[in-house]
C-alpha cells in the first residue's frame, strides 16, 4: 500500500464513515424487522423439533403396545399348552407346578393390559400436545410470512443503495491500512451511533459533544497525527470552522436585542418625562 499522510488517512477514514453513516441509515429503516424474522425463524424451528420429539415419543409407546400385545398373545398360547398338559400328569406335583406357570401368565397378561392402557393413556396426551403446538406452529409460520413479505419489501426498494454503497465502502477500505482500519471498526462496534471519525463542531467533539480545548483543536487542524477525543475515544478528522455568515447573523441577533431593549428604556422614560410635565 502506497504511504499517506495523516491528512489523507483522515479524509479517507472521514469518507468511509460517511458511506458507513448511510448505511446504517438504509438498515434503520429495516428496524428490527430482521431480528424478528430470525426469532420467528428459530421458534418455529423449536416448535417442529417438538413436534417430531413427541411424534417419537408416540411411535415408542406405540411399539411397546405392540410388544406387550404380542406377548398377551404368547401368554394365552403358554396358558392354553400348560392346561393341556395338566390332563396328563402323574403326580399333584406336577400338577401344581404346572398351576403355578398358569397363574404366572395370567399375571402377565394383566400386567400387559395395564401397561397397554398406560402407554395409550400417554399417546393421547402427546396427541393433545402434538395439536396444540401444531396450532400455534400454524400461526407463527403467518406472522413469519407477514414479516418476511415486509423485510422483503423493504429490502427490493434499498436493494440497489445498499449494494452501490457497499461498493463504495470497498473501495474506501482499500485506502486505509489495515491497523487503523479495525482500531475503526472497534470504535464503530463500541459507539451507539456507529460515529467512529467525527469533526470537531462549535468547539465540540461531534460525537459526545464534550468541549474539546483550543490547543487541541489547533493540533486537530495541522492534521500531522491522529488524534482522539479524550473522552469518547473518537477520531477527531478535523475542525469545521464557523461559516462568517452564520457569526454575522448571530452578531446581529445580538445588537438587534440590544437596540430593542434601547428604544424599550427611551420609550420609557419618554413617557416618565410627559407624566412629570403633567404634575407640574
Amino acid at each position: 500500500m502506497i504511504e499517506r499522510t495523516i491528512e489523507q488517512k483522515l479524509n479517507a477514514l472521514l469518507k468511509l464513515q460517511s458511506v458507513d453513516s448511510k448505511l446504517d441509515e438504509l438498515r434503520r429503516v429495516r428496524g428490527d424487522l430482521p431480528n424478528e424474522v430470525q426469532d420467528l425463524e428459530d421458534e418455529i424451528i423449536g416448535f417442529q423439533t417438538r413436534i417430531n420429539n413427541f411424534n417419537n415419543d408416540v411411535h415408542s409407546f406405540e411399539s411397546d403396545i405392540e410388544s406387550r400385545k404380542h406377548r398377551k398373545k404368547d401368554a394365552e398360547k403358554l396358558i392354553q399348552k400348560y392346561k393341556e398338559q395338566q390332563n396328563n400328569v402323574r403326580n399333584n406335583r406336577e400338577f401344581e407346578s404346572l398351576s403355578k406357570e398358569v397363574e404366572a401368565e395370567e399375571l402377565e397378561m394383566q400386567i400387559c393390559d395395564k401397561k397397554i392402557k398406560e402407554a395409550q393413556d400417554k399417546i393421547n396426551r402427546k396427541q393433545d400436545d402434538i395439536a396444540k403446538v401444531d396450532k400455534v406452529l400454524v400461526e407463527r409460520q403467518k406472522d413469519l410470512d407477514a414479516k418476511k413479505e415486509e423485510l422483503n419489501n423493504i429490502l427490493a426498494e434499498s436493494e440497489n443503495d445498499e449494494q452501490k454503497l457497499l461498493k463504495d465502502r470497498e473501495k474506501q477500505t482499500k485506502n486505509i491500512e489495515d491497523r487503523l482500519l479495525r482500531s475503526y471498526d472497534k470504535i464503530r462496534d463500541n459507539s451507539i451511533n456507529g460515529l467512529a471519525v467525527v469533526m470537531v463542531k462549535r468547539d465540540a467533539c461531534g460525537g459526545c459533544f464534550n468541549i474539546v480545548p483550543p490547543q487541541r483543536q489547533a493540533d486537530i487542524r495541522e492534521k500531522k497525527k491522529i488524534i482522539v477525543c479524550e473522552h469518547c475515544g473518537r477520531i477527531l478528522a478535523g475542525v469545521e470552522e464557523v461559516a462568517p455568515v452564520e457569526e454575522k447573523k448571530a452578531r446581529g441577533r445580538k445588537i438587534g436585542s440590544t437596540n430593542k431593549k434601547d428604544e424599550v428604556v427611551a420609550t420609557v422614560s419618554s413617557f416618565t418625562d410627559i407624566a412629570a410635565a403633567d404634575l407640574s
